[in-house]
């Protein structure tokens, strides 16, 4: 599997996702800039965190009109895979690709702590490999990581099975003590109705080198390639 990681003005966590994928998981990788058109021939498009475009306006509202975000979104409508991490994450809600909004934490102050995550759904090219309940402790950098999605469409995700993981405590009980950022029904991330486009407000990237004491995240990357060819 290709993967293609996008670099924006003011994405600061490009070089990590690189590094993760190219050195820990031995992938191929290809360095693609925002205001490119060609994706190289990646199968696999990661749109990694940061502060793009200095978060002007909102999180992710003017990356989405960068040119390489075009060709992201053919890619997708195509059934191409796509990540979003954070900002990634913001930036796929504000084209459309996945269904809801990231606003202002309710604290109104930027977090940056480790929280626990529990898988939701194994029925995700993010997940098959993980097991549904399973807890994972994976690193938050946010200021407006609150997630949010109107009544009528959370029903009809939930009925799609498109919640990928929620913010709980380290024994998996998901309530509002272990919501950081106040999102709706502590959705940490989610995927389209195809299943072919993820977002998370959590870095996985984060959490995946044994020099950094956590591997949780790198089972993420482990069951992006458990049943692909690579």
């Amino acid at each position: 599997m290709k993967f293609g990681v996008i670099t924006f003005p003011g994405s600061n966590c490009d070089q990590d996702m690189i590094y993760v994928l190219e050195t820990i998981m031995g992938q191929k990788v290809e360095r693609l800039w925002h205001k490119e058109r060609d994706l190289k021939g990646c199968d696999f498009i990661v749109v990694p965190g940061g502060f793009s475009y200095g978060d002007y306006l909102r999180s992710g509202a003017i990356a989405r009109f960068s040119p390489i975000m075009e060709e992201v979104i053919n890619h997708a409508n195509n059934g191409g895979y796509v990540l979003g991490v954070c900002n990634g994450f913001q930036i796929l809600c504000e084209s459309g690709l996945l269904e809801g909004t990231l606003m202002h934490n309710n604290s109104q102050k930027f977090i940056c702590e480790n929280v626990f995550l529990r898988t939701e759904t194994s029925n995700a090219l993010v997940t098959q490999s993980i097991e549904t309940g399973a807890v994972l402790k994976i690193p938050i950098a946010h200021g407006e990581g609150k997630y949010f999605a109107p009544e009528d469409t959370l029903a009809r995700m939930k009925e799609n099975d498109q919640i990928l993981f929620r913010y709980c405590s380290e024994n998996g009980v998901v309530d509002d003590a272990s919501n950081p950022n106040g999102a709706i029904e502590n959705i940490a991330g989610v995927c389209n109705k195809t299943r072919n486009v993820f977002g998370m407000m959590p870095h996985p990237e984060r959490a995946a080198d044994i020099e950094l004491g956590n591997t949780d995240g790198k089972r993420m990357f482990e069951s992006i390639l458990s049943e692909v060819t690579v």
